[in-house]
This record gives C-alpha cells, sequence and structure tokens, in this order.
C-alpha cells in the first residue's frame, strides 16, 4: 500500500518527523543512503543548551525552545516505549574563558540570556574546583579569565536516542528502508508523482527531504537553490575509569562532554572539505590537546575512538523547513547546522502541523526552502 507520506534521509529530523505524524496516525515510510541514523545526527555530542519558549521572538530562538521543552517528554516516552535510555540528563553546562577575547564573547552571551530569561552565572574560580574537583587543577592554573554555569544545559547520547527513535518507528508502523538511495524526482506537473531509488521506484501522497548535507543536490533536481553545504566536525573520545567530571565543558566552539560511562567526547571542528568524513592526525592532536589542558587527568587515558560527521551548514545559519516552492506535495527540512538533533523534536512538531494542514505554531517565513 502507497504511504501517507515518504520521508528521504533517516537522521535524527527525518526519524523525529516519522515518529511524530506516525504518531498522529499518518503512514510512513522513511528511506537512507545508508544506514538509519549513522550520518550526522550519530557523530554529534548531543549537547542540548537550555532555551524559554516564554521569551522567545525570532522564530529560530522559538523552535530551540519548543525542542527543549519536548526533548526531556521524548526522552521519557520512548524509554518507557521502547526500554532504552537515550542518555538524556539536565547535567548543567560550564563555559570557560582563558583570553581576552573569550570574555568579552562570554560577557555578551550571558548577557543575551539574561534578557531571555535563562540562568547563567559567573562562577569563582575557587567556587569551580568545589563543584567541578576534576577542575581543579585547571581553577589552580591561572590561565582561566572567566567562568559561567548555564544549569539549563542538557545531553544525551545520539547513538541511543537514534535507536529508540527507530523502534519506536517501527512499533508506529513506520517502514525504514536502508542502504536505499534516492537518484531521480518524477515530477508530473506541480507535484512529486515518485521517485526512483537505488531498490526501484516509489510513491507517496506527499514527501519531505530530510537528507542533511545531501539535501542540497535533491532540491537542486527541483530547481531549487539552497546554501545547505556539508560541514566537516572531527571528534576525539577517551575512556576513562569513571567520569572525570559532570558538566558540559565549553571553550569557544569547542567542547568536552563527559558521559556516565566514563567516555570523554572532544568536539569539534568546522571545515569546508566536502563530503571527506576522515580524520586528520593535526586536528585529533589538537583536539587531545585541549582536553588535556582543560583536564589533566585526562593525560593518562586511552584514546578509544575518533570520527567526523558531515553538519548540513546553511549560508545564513537558518534550516530549511516548509513547502518546496512549486511543488504542491512535497517539503524540506534540513540546514540545522550543529543543532540537528538538538532542534529535532520541535522541527517533527511543526513540521508535522504544516503537512497536515494545521496552522504551524512557528512562523516559517526565516527557514523558507526558496530563499536560496
Amino acid at each position: 500500500m502507497m504511504p501517507d507520506c515518504l520521508i528521504v534521509g533517516g537522521g535524527a529530523v527525518g526519524l523525529a518527523l516519522a515518529y511524530e505524524l506516525s504518531g498522529r496516525g499518518v503512514t510512513v515510510e522513511v528511506i537512507d543512503r545508508g544506514d538509519m541514523g549513522r550520518e550526522a545526527s550519530w557523530a554529534g555530542a548531543g549537547i542540548l543548551p537550555p532555551a524559554n519558549r516564554a521569551t522567545a521572538v525570532h522564530p529560530l530562538d522559538q523552535l530551540r525552545a519548543l525542542s527543549h521543552e519536548l526533548h526531556p517528554k521524548w526522552a521519557a516516552e520512548l524509554r518507557e516505549r521502547t526500554g532504552i535510555d537515550t542518555g538524556y540528563r539536565q547535567c548543567g553546562g560550564l563555559y570557560l574563558a582563558r583570553s581576552a577575547g573569550e570574555v568579552a564573547s562570554l560577557v555578551a552571551f550571558a548577557e543575551m540570556l539574561r534578557e531571555l530569561d535563562i540562568a547563567i552565572d559567573r562562577v569563582p574560580n575557587d567556587v569551580l574546583s568545589n563543584i567541578e574537583p576534576g577542575l581543579k587543577e585547571l581553577a589552580a592554573s591561572g590561565t582561566l579569565r572567566a567562568v559561567y554555569e548555564l544549569p539549563g544545559e542538557a545531553q544525551l547520547r545520539n547513538p541511543d536516542h537514534l535507536r529508540a527513535l527507530v523502534v519506536a518507528c517501527e512499533q508506529n508502523g513506520v517502514s525504514l528502508r536502508c542502504q536505499t538511495e534516492l537518484l531521480e524526482i518524477e515530477l508530473a506537473g506541480d507535484q512529486v508523482a515518485a521517485v526512483r531509488t537505488s531498490h526501484g521506484r516509489l510513491q507517496a501522497d506527499r514527501y519531505c527531504l530530510a537528507s542533511g548535507a545531501w539535501t542540497y543536490a535533491l532540491l537542486k533536481q527541483l530547481d531549487i537553490a539552497t546554501g545547505i553545504m556539508p560541514i566537516r566536525g572531527q571528534m576525539v573520545m577517551f575512556k576513562c575509569d569513571e567520569p572525570p567530571f559532570r558538566r558540559v565543558l565549553n571553550e569557544g566552539p569547542r567542547y568536552l562532554v563527559s558521559r556516565d560511562d566514563g567516555r570523554v567526547l572532544v568536539g569539534s571542528t568546522e571545515e569546508e572539505v566536502g563530503f571527506n568524513k576522515s580524520n586528520t592526525p593535526e586536528t585529533v592532536s589538537e583536539l587531545a590537546g585541549l582536553a588535556h589542558q582543560l583536564v589533566p587527568a585526562l593525560e593518562g587515558a586511552q584514546i578509544e575512538r575518533t570520527w567526523a560527521g558531515l553538519r548540513p551548514g546553511s549560508f545564513d545559519g537558518f534550516p530549511y523547513l516548509g513547502a518546496i516552492p512549486g511543488v504542491d506535495n512535497a517539503f524540506a527540512a534540513a540546514g540545522h547546522f550543529r543543532s540537528g538533533l538538538h532542534m529535532s523534536p520541535g522541527t517533527a512538531v511543526v513540521m508535522t502541523q504544516l503537512m497536515l494542514g494545521e496552522s504551524p505554531e512557528i512562523d516559517f517565513t526565516p527557514f523558507r526552502v526558496g530563499r536560496g
């Protein structure tokens, strides 16, 4: 039987959309050129910054805030339904500055959050060593110029979250087709009639392109130009006997995330290298060096694994969400850059509202697919 909706892309956004749609009684099929949840969604660290829906004005802030509200609810729901712990924890975050420029950026960041009524506090060095004993050497080193704590920051384990979504989608009757690449979009007038894939021709009433960095090429088939581009992010993972710290550590675009099992993720880079997902020795060494500087105890820890993912960047920092211009039954949800997993629940909810003909609770204008 032909499904109501065919989603192209089985990452965090595509799976979340499939989960939300199927929960509303929509029959859904998801295809992915590889395995479900194995690209950028899997590769990230699962950091979930806080937000405040009551004070969010811009649609992007509203999307973040909606997702912030949904993450703990989805984590509990997925665990109850699938038995899988997604690793969601409101662990808090520390934002560190070791240069004058970083201090200025942090002060501005803190002021922006306070205007949104999001809790953030400056932490004296002596207090830092008390709340995070694993950072005692860093606090005593004299290199820290400023530390701020963001108590509402949370994390989840990307692979476990994605695995739970896959199971929950299957429970909802979603058809998941791995190793199924979209080759051609067939049009009939102002509608998508079918898609030709590496495993045959597939049809649905509605289609949604949610293929991350690969969405650029798919939209190009429909003569839609976008600024979606692959941005490589490299990662290093240490294995410790026990967690050396609890909160997420942030310094500029870099971060350290400590998991409950003692693993520590260190990331990440932003590199325009096309679809090259390889690691480079120089970057691995740089990330490991950062980890050693911030948490000297990691000098004795083993690097268990390195990897890289391709984030779907956009020229203006906004995702592409909504109806595809000129095609009545096709939609897109891609280009979330570093926030795909973070904003996936909210994206799923508002895209479902749009695709079902309801009034979305967020204005799609800044995210319009035809903006270039």
